[in-house]
């Protein structure tokens, strides 16, 4: 791993999965969520997360980046709901994760420079976005340098992913390192 690269976790998605799937006309009735559609919301203050209840019971907690923190927010739920935590499974998404790559990068040469379908350049938002399929994730760049990495499923595999980049853009001539 490049050492003047540093991958920060902006969100981890992960969702949980009681014993006895949660009520989300419970929910909805004791604890003011909101329904939308089959779903039902609720957020939290402290620890500060949004949960979603689906139609099979299970919490998926969102804006957290930590684990702990987002167990604490479902057990927080459980709680409220007088319901205990015992036996709650928990089950990781993907992360959101972003870096600088500390240079600007010419991120409208990305399309056609790196292989069919791999990069391409979106006008709305100004940025490369690309699908690495190497790394099993989607890198959005801008022409600062910053890059958003969702679809990761580890902080290492991003820092690979930067790496690897990083080198593929000097090579190409898309940024100067």
């Amino acid at each position: 791993m490049s050492s003047n690269i540093d991958v920060t976790v902006e969100n981890q998605l992960v969702r949980f999965v009681a014993p006895e799937p949660i009520d989300g006309d419970a929910v909805v009735e004791h604890l003011q969520g909101q329904r939308v559609g089959k779903m039902v919301i609720k957020a939290l203050r402290r620890p500060r997360a949004t949960l979603v209840i689906d139609p099979e019971g299970r919490i998926t907690v969102h804006g957290t980046h930590r684990i702990e923190a987002a167990r604490d927010a479902a057990k927080e739920l459980l709680l409220r709901l007088g319901k205990d935590d015992t036996g709650l499974k928990t089950e990781l998404g993907p992360i959101i994760a972003s870096f600088f790559f500390n240079t600007p990068v010419k991120v409208q040469s990305i399309t056609g420079q790196l292989g069919a379908g791999e990069g391409h350049y979106d006008d709305r938002l100004d940025c490369g976005i690309i699908k690495d399929e190497r790394h099993d994730l989607v890198l959005h760049i801008w022409g600062n340098g910053r890059c958003v990495v969702t679809e990761g499923r580890h902080p290492k595999m991003v820092a690979m992913a930067a790496v690897y980049w990083q080198s593929k853009f000097k090579d190409l001539g898309i940024a100067s390192f």
